[in-house]
């Protein structure tokens, strides 16, 4: 039986260093993506009370880095590139406990439960949680779903 993960095993020590850094550097470019979005959207001055800008900030906080992940990965040829959604996940996971140990008190989630702190902190676009000034969204959504979406267009532009 031939294994599946033999190519690990030929690598050198330098090679597995190269390739962390490249994960690390294709994290960078989905976040940097993801920031001249916020930058371009912030500068346009969209009415804050209404709920359309944060929905299509969201929309294209996948689109635009998975184009990011496309061109790069069809470029370099990267299969590391592809692997970012861990990168996603982990940011996710650490707000997520972030956001559970932050004291509530008089205001939108004064009694909320966990579920429903998680919810309404990142993904309820016109009753926020109020929670981490109102970046929740940004944080603990736009943030992972940009690395998610660069890693999917990596994947695509590498078959």
């Amino acid at each position: 039986m031939v294994d599946e993960f033999s190519h690990v095993h030929d690598k050198t020590a330098g090679d597995l260093g190269r390739e962390a850094l490249w994960f690390c550097l294709h994290t960078l470019f989905a976040i940097l993506v993801l920031s001249v979005l916020v930058a371009m959207i912030a500068l346009t001055h969209p009415s804050i009370d209404d709920s359309n800008p944060k929905i299509l900030c969201t929309v294209l906080a996948f689109l635009l880095p998975c184009a990011a992940g496309f061109v790069i990965a069809k470029s370099r040829q990267d299969s590391v590139a592809g692997y970012v959604w861990i990168s996603g996940l982990l940011t996710f996971c650490i707000v997520c406990v972030w956001v559970l140990d932050l004291p509530t008190g008089p205001g939108l989630c004064e009694n909320c439960g966990a579920v429903e702190k998680l919810y309404r902190t990142f993904f309820d676009i016109d009753h926020g949680s109020g929670l981490m000034a109102g970046d929740g969204l940004l944080v603990g959504t736009w943030i992972p779903l940009s690395m998610i979406g660069y890693a999917i267009g990596a994947k695509i532009g590498l078959d």
